[in-house]
């Protein structure tokens, strides 16, 4: 794989700057947006709330906020599709508008679970209606009079952050959140550039974020970064294909976000970091890969929040190290579009890579080159799953198959032809 790329806009930043500017008062501007289904879910939720947003060119949009406290119930029930983070954020949103919103998602969606954000929405003074084991379809009935939280989750999770941060923007006070490990703060740069009071400090081995409620918030020009998530497929196959040299142009490097890259450093990846600059309140870098053999790692230094939708691939990467890796402590990931631990291991063993499924985790004994491949790939709709496959046939004897590509539309629209771009062997059939 040899030659330089972009990546699409990032996800994360995407839903962030959809919402946000529907909420400022006057016309924002957004660069570089993320057009799979995930965010057009998005964007078509916040016209369901009343705002007005414009598709001007691809990846180029605007939109006319309402103002914090504006937004309107919408007519029908907001189809989410795929999107866990667009469901899990405009639940906060709503939590403290006085409407009342049905919301529903496709089968991978309407498996996973919501409770971990309708416990704080809850104590704002939301009632939340849900499927049993607090699933979708739900209906979420905000309040008049939400309170304001200071809250601590029990586990590492931005949208959990960002939700109980977003009902705190229509609420009088200071919402808190403790986190005991940082994650993504995309909602914190951006709330802050458009002039909400929002401080950051380190207290008593926490980050404590601190929101003072019911700003107006300024509409901005944002312009979205690479998205992190989806360079690390490309980054991956560039580090297993022998004879690869790849760049990667302006891809987001928020510190919370970069995990993927320590991982496959620790792995002995050849990759450097070149032209650090700002765009629009996150720093951006181009990435630069030259192929290297990699190594088995028994415990990456990386903290998991850091990569948490990265691992798959990197399970790919290790199946074509020398020696055997260990992945634990990412229970996390048996919730995301699909349990990922138990899909990546039936997939890595059906394709020749031996590994051991844990409780939280991985071993993955690899190969040291070749995969012996050969087998058709369920990914469960799970578009990080399909991809990571994908790389994985880059380096296999002979071709892995995966069983349905529509999926990769919800974050990496043109994943299939950057990747043959590039030199890779893909092919739709």
């Amino acid at each position: 794989m040899n030659g330089q790329a972009s990546v699409p806009g990032d996800k994360s930043v995407s839903h962030r700057s959809l919402m946000l500017s529907a909420l400022a008062v006057g016309r924002s501007e957004v660069r570089g947006l993320l057009e799979g289904e995930d965010v057009l879910a998005t964007a078509a939720a916040m016209r369901a709330f009343g705002a007005t947003v414009n598709r001007l060119d691809a990846g180029h949009y605007e939109v006319y906020g309402i103002g914090v406290g504006g937004l309107m119930p919408p007519s029908a029930v907001i189809e989410m599709g795929n999107s866990g983070t667009s469901t899990r954020l405009l639940m906060g949103l709503i939590a403290s508008h006085n409407i009342t919103v049905r919301l529903a998602g496709d089968a991978s969606l309407s498996g996973r679970p919501m409770g971990r954000v309708i416990t704080p929405l809850e104590q704002v003074g939301a009632v939340v209606e849900a499927c049993e084991g607090k699933y979708l379809p739900l209906t979420i009935t905000g309040t008049a009079d939400p309170m304001p939280l200071d809250y601590t989750p029990p586990m590492a999770s931005a949208q959990v952050k960002s939700a109980v941060m977003l009902a705190g923007l229509n609420t009088p006070g200071h919402t808190i959140v403790r986190e005991k490990t940082p994650t993504r703060d995309h909602t914190e740069r951006m709330l802050s550039a458009m002039g909400a009071d929002v401080r950051v400090v380190n207290e008593d081995g926490y980050r404590v974020v601190t929101l003072v409620g019911q700003p107006e918030l300024n509409p901005i020009n944002i312009h979205v970064p690479g998205d992190i998530s989806s360079a690390a497929f490309l980054l991956a196959a560039a580090t297993m294909v022998p004879g690869s040299n790849v760049k990667l142009l302006g891809v987001g490097i928020n510190p919370l976000r970069t995990g993927i890259v320590g991982a496959l450093r620790a792995m002995r990846a050849n990759i450097s970091i070149e032209n650090e600059r700002m765009l629009g309140g996150e720093p951006v870098a181009d990435i630069h890969v030259v192929y290297s053999p990699l190594q088995s790692v028994s415990e990456i230094p990386i903290e998991p929040s850091t990569m948490i939708d990265e691992f798959p691939v990197l399970f790919c990467a290790a199946a074509t190290a020398v020696g055997s890796s260990a992945f634990t402590g990412l229970s996390e990931l048996r919730v995301k579009e699909s349990d990922r631990i138990a899909v990546m291991a039936k997939g890595l063993l059906a394709n020749g890579v031996h590994v051991e499924e844990l409780p939280d985790g991985l071993v993955v004994h690899g190969q040291g080159g070749l995969v012996p491949g050969g087998s058709t790939v369920q990914t469960h709709l799970d578009h990080r799953i399909a991809m990571s496959f994908a790389v994985l046939g880059q380096m296999a004897e002979t071709p892995i198959t995966i069983d349905d590509a529509s999926p990769i539309q919800t974050s990496f629209p043109n994943f299939i032809e950057l990747m043959i771009s590039l030199g890779a062997g893909l092919s739709l059939g």
